[in-house]
């Protein structure tokens, strides 16, 4: 669980990351290339245990020294931080690959929705050197009970008179979310994997024309992006995934380029494809958008949504 005492040993090295510098400038004519989600995690110990019962993506840890040569090699110059679910409402190991490259990696940061005592954390959240925003999800049927039963009801306002972003996981929950963006303008609302999971019975079997209707419902609202993350997972076929680029394209077509992000979500059939492949998947196989586009796509348009300098 996310505590006072986690809060205040993250926001202490605020000063170190200021000290550090942040390359906050892109060379004029190179891509920036933006994973606009990664989990990381550390193998399960008595200072770090895992929730009875969760299984991580993948048998052994993804830690920060696996990750960032595969950056180097593939090509990748950010990563967007999401920590899992496994661990438990925690953020410390995503927080410590910021603490280490702060250039390289931001947070989206989880907290006890259960508890309407985690608002008072929020006016200070990205005191956290790193930390950019929330991520909740709503994958399960009490998660997803929360949208409508009035548990959640206290984040949205609190997110939005902090300025914090929120990255959200929920499959067929268009018009509760479109009700959240509709009361909240000011409040930036990311849409997680298409508003796909493979929790989802429906998307497990294949089917996802029913929950992109209910992202693309969304699109209407100004405040809210979709990350175009975790492609492979959802596909039935061998890289480009073509099976799945038809939805990609109704996609972008509705919110354009610059509400829509790339994203792996790479220990997520991490066996499937490389990580550059995963990058060339959209800059090579997607021929609807142009180069300009890929630009927003492939990095531009998440540093914009986060304020990600």
């Amino acid at each position: 669980m996310f505590t006072r005492r986690h809060f205040i040993a993250g926001a202490a090295g605020a000063g170190a990351l200021a000290a550090a510098g942040c390359q906050t400038t892109v060379s004029s004519g190179k891509r920036m290339i933006v994973d606009a989600q990664v989990h990381l995690w550390k193998a399960a110990s008595a200072d770090w245990p895992w929730v009875p019962g969760m299984k991580p993506q993948m048998p052994e840890p993804f830690t920060i020294e696996k990750l960032t040569p595969m950056m180097d090699e593939a090509g990748v110059d950010r990563v967007v931080v999401v920590p899992p679910s496994w661990p438990g409402d925690r953020n410390d190991y995503g927080l410590e690959a910021a603490r280490r490259y702060p250039s390289r990696f931001g947070v989206m940061g989880r907290i006890t929705l259960a508890n309407p005592k985690s608002a008072a954390l929020l006016p200070r959240w990205r005191e956290q050197p790193g930390m950019l925003g929330l991520r909740l999800t709503f994958n399960t049927p009490d998660l997803i009970k929360m949208l409508s039963d009035g548990r959640a009801d206290w984040v949205w306002p609190a997110a939005e008179k902090a300025g914090l972003p929120i990255m959200f996981l929920v499959v067929n929950q268009g018009p509760a979310m479109a009700r959240i963006a509709e009361r909240h303008p000011g409040l930036n609302l990311i849409c997680d994997h298409m508003g796909l999971s493979l929790a989802s019975p429906e998307v497990a079997a294949g089917k996802f024309d029913g929950p992109i209707s209910h992202t693309l419902m969304l699109a209407k609202y100004p405040n809210v992006s979709v990350k175009l993350s975790s492609a492979p997972t959802y596909s039935r076929e061998n890289y480009p995934f073509r099976d799945i680029n038809v939805q990609i394209k109704r996609l972008f077509e509705a919110f354009g380029p610059r509400r829509c992000h790339w994203g792996t979500d790479i220990t997520n059939a991490f066996a499937k494809t490389t990580y550059r492949q995963r990058i060339t998947h959209f800059t090579e196989a997607l021929d609807f958008m142009s180069e300009a586009d890929k630009d927003w796509v492939m990095g531009r348009s998440i540093l914009e949504r986060l304020k990600w300098a």
